[in-house]
């Protein structure tokens, strides 16, 4: 087993990724809510240049794990977008920390319309990246949506019902976490009332992401005021009941996914790469390297994003060569 990781200070991280010089406040429509953004672009190159839109981890907002990796892509030449999914952070959106992944899935879809319409932008180079829980609804969001030309996932929380099982422990598990989450689905339709958890806990068994190898990353961003513990419990109802296996069995953009022993449910990413149709797919596998070291290790982070880079650039051809997609 390898030794324990030492977190990185959400502090610094916040810190490095506000002073960076690449970095600036955008929003833009979302359905009926207004999403907030970041958008990194490089400095002194010439558009328009590749783009790439993020998302992040279960419960995450825009300053933690995917401006680790924007920020790396800005200096490689891309565009990069980052944002707060409807319901959590600056963005709009009610009930307030309902974690919905097609409501992510439809998020992508406006910000990658977002992102086309940028004059600093080519429309038909929009790639996709994700980390951890952000992979399954990505998977979703690129299989649906032609504008995004390739895809990169970085350990992946992946989701079926062998890993649903993996992650809560039974099928009786799964099945009183659906139920109270449709249980205060139901109280919500009816009075408006919003019943939550935390988000993490260190003993609570009854959480968003129970365990306290969750709770040992998650709880020092609540403590610095940069996140906030909160989980709804309605969350249960669409999330138990969201897979991305079928996702990746359609699709056909080039593929490439990073993941390791040591991340979360190593199974379940092989079992959707398999799946994958894609003539282009590559796996990376990263040995020993824990979950947590691909959030917010900088030597970690430093060559997925090299593996990323040259995947991206491989695979999104020049504007000269492509088709336009439709916007």
């Amino acid at each position: 087993m390898p030794a324990p990781y030492v977190f990185a200070d959400p502090g610094m991280l916040l810190n490095v990724a506000r002073d960076s010089g690449l970095r600036r406040d955008v929003r833009f429509p979302n359905e009926d809510v207004e999403l907030a953004g970041h958008l990194y672009e490089p400095s002194n190159a010439q558009g328009p240049l590749p783009a790439v839109v993020l998302l992040g981890p279960m419960t995450y907002v825009k300053e933690q794990v995917p401006a680790e990796y924007a920020r790396r892509l800005a200096a490689r030449g891309f565009v990069a977008l980052t944002f707060d999914p409807r319901f959590r952070g600056e963005s709009g959106g009610e009930p307030r920390d309902l974690e919905s992944p097609m409501a992510k899935v439809r998020d992508v879809q406006n910000a990658v319309r977002y992102l086309s319409a940028l004059p600093t932008v080519d429309a038909t180079r929009i790639a996709a990246l994700a980390v951890c829980q952000g992979s399954s609804e990505m998977l979703r969001a690129a299989a649906d949506e032609p504008r995004i030309r390739a895809l990169a996932t970085v350990a992946g929380h992946y989701r079926d019902h062998e890993g649903d099982l993996a992650w809560l422990g039974s099928e009786a598990a799964l099945r009183a976490r659906r139920a109270r989450g449709e249980a205060a689905r139901a109280t919500y339709d009816a009075s408006g009332t919003v019943e939550y958890v935390p988000a993490v806990d260190r003993e609570r068994s009854d959480v968003g992401m129970p365990g306290e190898y969750r709770w040992s990353w998650y709880q020092r961003w609540a403590d610095a005021g940069a996140w906030p513990n909160r989980y709804a419990v309605m969350s249960d109802a669409e999330l138990l009941n969201f897979e991305s296996l079928s996702a990746a069995a359609r699709l056909t953009s080039p593929y490439l996914m990073l993941h390791s022993d040591q991340s979360f449910l190593p199974d379940a990413a092989r079992r959707h790469f398999a799946q994958v149709p894609a003539a282009a797919k590559h796996l990376v596998w990263a040995g020993d390297t824990q979950h947590f070291q691909f959030y917010d290790d900088p030597a970690v982070i430093d060559r997925a994003v090299d593996e990323i880079t040259t995947w991206f650039s491989t695979h999104l051809s020049p504007a000269s060569s492509r088709e336009a997609p439709s916007v």
